[in-house]
């Protein structure tokens, strides 16, 4: 199915696509195509055909084009075994269907492309193993691309599998979910609550109908694992990553984190520490110093830290049609031009292992009612469990029944926390559960 790259700029050819999903991306990576098909022939030496989009409803109307001479189905099949596709686009999302035509694809010696993170998560070593099998034999090489699967149209991926291989990577810490970005940002900026913020939202069409997998940090944690395999060459089980959402954020939280010089951010979190990977989905009280601290609205930013560079940090849309196509089509052109690197080329050292335990500093804030003793209580506890107490935060009290404090603690490991937390709970002062979350270091 497959014919050879491209050599040299002048020797145009066509490449036969397939698309599986008409939506909003899969119609920017058509216009997008269309649009700048001039410019991609004189540069690339190529023009690209559309042999078949599948779609789910034929008779719905389209807000793209179609191009000259393609077939729109409602079948991935069609796709699949029409000989002249000799590249397939998923963006239909989805782990089941989606996840039967990048295997078949793969199977058949066509290249895919596909912006599909929840599939690559998933299922990552089944897709690895599958890109491996099709290349067996020597021949023309099978490529995979996937770069619209993390944050969108910024190039995190590329970076990861290409220019950063000859150095080492020892943290990621990222904004990779716009939509909770856009809502923390705005709760810092007005004061208003949770509720209000994702009201808004999902009127902008940042949030789902059920904004569950934004919210809860399980978006996040999907991409995070993705960023893993690639910066450090290590497998995790997604269920592994430690993951909390931003539900329990209160307009509290940011006047205690402003007292402290920040703001509160929902990260993704992976760095080696004594030769093992730690990562997490959190809340994280991130410091004015830090560059995170300024990434307002639906933006996305990811912050490599590594031997050689130092520090790398990658800004733009994590979303959007066109972003989200641009990345699509970036595929797209490495693999037609011969470029496209290896999928997952970081081969981690046999040592490295992975851990659901981090160390940090941690922000606990505790609600109560007045009592005598209270501060007493919470010293023991944090000395039971090896927690040093840096600081302890407390704005006017309104009413002494319905009150809230702050520990801000030094280094530890999040599972001290959960069990100082939870004793902390069992005390008749204390009013529902303690929320908390990490301390970003200076």
């Amino acid at each position: 199915a497959r014919s050879g790259v491209v050599a040299m700029a002048d020797a145009s050819r066509t490449v036969t696509v397939g698309l599986i999903g008409g939506g909003t991306v899969g119609g920017g990576i058509v216009e997008i195509l269309r649009e700048n098909a001039d410019a991609i022939t004189a540069s690339a030496g190529v023009d690209f055909s559309f042999s078949k989009i599948c779609v789910s409803d034929t008779s719905k109307p389209r807000d793209f084009e179609l191009p000259p001479g393609c077939e729109l189905t409602t079948s991935v099949e069609d796709v699949l075994n029409d000989d002249a596709v000799e590249l397939v686009i998923e963006v239909m999302g989805g782990t089941t269907l989606a996840k039967d035509v990048v295997l078949k694809a793969l199977a058949k010696g066509k290249h895919v492309v596909t912006a599909n993170k929840a599939l690559i998560a998933a299922n990552l070593p089944e897709i690895a193993a599958a890109h491996a099998k099709a290349n067996e034999g020597g021949g023309e090489r099978v490529h995979f691309g996937f770069e619209a699967a993390v944050c969108g149209g910024i190039p995190i991926i590329h970076v990861l599998q290409r220019d950063l291989i000859g150095d080492r990577v020892t943290a990621i810490q990222g904004i990779i979910n716009g939509c909770t970005n856009y809502m923390l940002s705005n709760m810092a900026a007005t004061g208003c609550t949770y509720q209000d913020c994702l009201k808004t939202a999902s009127e902008l069409g940042y949030a789902e109908a059920d904004p569950t997998l934004d919210v809860g940090g399980f978006d996040a944690r999907s991409k995070l694992k993705i960023l893993i395999e690639l910066a450090f060459g290590l497998s995790v089980d997604e269920d592994d990553i430690p993951c909390k959402g931003i539900t329990e954020i209160t307009s509290t939280d940011f006047e205690y984190a402003k007292m402290q010089g920040g703001t509160i951010k929902l990260l993704g979190i992976a760095s080696v520490e004594d030769g093992k990977l730690a990562a997490y989905v959190s809340p994280v009280l991130v410091p004015q110093d830090n560059q995170l601290h300024g990434i307002n609205g639906a933006t996305n930013a990811v912050q490599l830290i590594s031997k050689s560079l130092q520090e790398t940090v990658l800004v733009g849309q994590g979303a959007g049609r066109f972003p989200t196509a641009n990345s699509c089509v970036s595929d797209v052109l490495q693999i037609v031009q011969g470029t496209c690197p290896p999928p997952f080329p970081k081969v981690p050292p046999s040592s490295l292992s992975f851990k659901n335990d981090y160390t940090s500093e941690f922000y606990i804030r505790v609600a109560y009612r007045d009592s005598v003793g209270i501060t007493r209580d919470v010293g023991e506890v944090c000395a039971k469990y090896g927690l040093s107490i840096n600081s302890m935060l407390q704005n006017p009290i309104k009413n002494r029944n319905d009150a809230q404090f702050v520990i801000v603690t030094e280094l530890c490991q999040l599972s001290q926390v959960k069990l100082a937390a939870a004793e902390i709970e069992g005390f008749d002062w204390c009013k529902g559960e303690t929320f908390f979350m990490p301390v970003l270091s200076k």
